[in-house]
């Protein structure tokens, strides 16, 4: 079985990790049977967070008793240092455990440290004093911020989207990990759902030695997709690297990374979810976005003023306006 190691932390984890958001739409023994079935064909990282619902509780119901054969990393999105506190001792307690491996801030808008004011950088430092965490890490979907966060030293993770939709600033934030000995844990290696040959993606990730990719896993056959690239890992072929190709030109336009370089909006659109709302209703439970709050974000978007302004700053050269509006249309067929 193919593993990478995360850097610094030395912690070896298996080059197919478990990406838990998705379990969040299905039931407990379910998911259980899918987590526990994934560890006992070698799958040893399995990676959730607090806002993912009920995902931290069903891993705990699946690893509690064989706790310390699994890796396991949530994430906070705490905004102040009472926040951290009360998320991570909420997770310790969904997860059955009193240590998390790899605890992570959840896409923060700025890269936390100490004495920024936030007290977020501090409240690691102590959890990690208490044993309650081993190491700290930080995802980011915004390329100041991870490349922020690989300067300061101060992290031992990022996790961070990467594909073989990426361009030449992801694979400069992919190196410059490995440059400074951090863990690189590629999100999104499906492009939110975009990419549909998993085995391509697996080749393409496969090239890097120090990237781990995570995988979002809801169903069996997915899984088991994952578990046979472990006995026969896919290789790149020419054929593959020409489809790379081809899905660069007609995929990568329509990907929002949730980046948030076209914020803020002068009339309020909350740009960086709701151009992703289609992607989000197939990721996690409609529940979480079919509610009053998000059906007035997303008719925000009929007050569009054409200005430009988040088409001008979008970093991929996204058409966003055009994006949002396809998003709202998709939005209303739920709706309904």
């Amino acid at each position: 079985m193919q593993t990478v190691t995360l850097g610094r932390t030395g912690l070896v984890v298996s080059k197919n990790g478990f990406g838990a958001l998705p379990i969040q739409r299905i039931g407990k023994s379910e998911s259980v049977y899918l987590l526990q079935k994934a560890f006992y064909h070698g799958i040893n990282y399995f990676d959730t967070a607090r806002f993912y619902t009920d995902s931290e509780e069903k891993m705990g119901a699946a690893f509690a008793y064989i706790r310390e054969k699994v890796i396991i990393s949530t994430k906070t999105g705490a905004t102040t240092a009472e926040g951290f506190w009360k998320d991570l001792d909420t997770s310790l307690k969904n997860l059955q455990t009193d240590y998390i491996d790899l605890y992570q801030f959840h896409n923060p808008a700025f890269c936390p440290k100490p004495g920024d004011g936030s007290g977020l950088y501090e409240a690691m430092l102590e959890a990690k004093r208490q044993g309650k965490i081993r190491f700290i890490g930080i995802t980011n979907h915004r390329l100041t911020v991870a490349d922020e966060a690989i300067q300061s030293g101060l992290y031992d993770t990022l996790q961070f989207p990467f594909s073989y939709l990426a361009d030449a600033r992801d694979l400069e934030i992919v190196e410059a990990c490995k440059t400074a000995d951090m863990g690189f844990i590629a999100m999104k290696a499906l492009s939110g759902g975009l990419i549909t040959d998993s085995a391509l993606a697996y080749a393409y990730l496969a090239q890097f030695d120090h990237v781990a990719p995570i995988w979002g896993i809801q169903r069996e056959n997915e899984l088991d997709e994952f578990l046979s690239y472990q006995k026969n890992p896919p290789v790149l072929t020419q054929s593959m690297r020409a489809k790379i190709q081809e899905d660069k030109a007609t995929l990568a336009g329509d990907f929002c990374r949730g980046c948030g370089y076209c914020m803020p909006c002068p009339a309020g659109i909350e740009i960086n979810n709701c151009a992703r709302m289609s992607l989000l209703l197939r990721r996690a439970p409609h529940s979480v976005y079919l509610t009053p709050e998000w059906a007035d974000k997303m008719a925000k978007i009929e007050e569009c003023l054409n200005c430009g302004k988040c088409k001008a700053h979008c970093p991929y050269g996204l058409d966003t306006p055009e994006l949002l509006r396809r998003n709202y249309e998709d939005f209303k067929t739920f709706v309904k």
